[in-house]
């Protein structure tokens, strides 16, 4: 694995708290695909982590909660034919999915009136548009 896997900020991944699972990839790629494990699992036990920050777990556990199992959240590779490549793949889906799920929630929007100039903008527009077609119906040609 190449460094930490940073969620956001100064929190990262703990290596000791990742569970590793490989099997045998489906899919194509003939007699190599039949005897290497290049599929990844990668298993993170969200309820009872302590790495990270208490608010971050609960936001976690409450966005994530239809994917978790007994508070533990999976996640597979089985793109690339090295298993180093899908371990890197794992890591970073892992990692990103908890960078999502940890964010705060966006502000409220703020209610706003239309400015007054806009308004008038496209009322004067609409008006220039009406005359522009009225002035094509032929009428008063005599």
């Amino acid at each position: 694995m190449s460094g930490p896997h940073v969620i956001r900020g100064s929190v990262s991944l703990p290596e000791a708290e990742l569970m590793w699972r490989f099997s045998r990839s489906s899919g194509p790629g003939g007699q190599h695909v039949n005897t290497t494990d290049s599929q990844v699992e990668l298993r993170f036990d969200l309820a009872n982590t302590d790495a990270l920050p208490e608010v971050w777990k609960r936001r976690a556990l409450e966005r994530l909660g239809p994917r978790l199992v007994d508070g533990v959240i999976a996640v597979r590779a089985s793109e690339h034919r090295s298993q180093w490549r899908n371990r890197e793949m794992a890591a970073t889906r892992l990692a990103s999915l908890l960078a999502e799920a940890t964010a705060p929630p966006p502000k409220p929007r703020r209610a706003t009136k239309v400015p007054r100039g806009i308004n008038e903008r496209r009322l004067r527009n609409k008006k220039q548009r009406s005359e522009t077609k009225r002035g094509r119906s032929g009428r008063g040609w005599g």
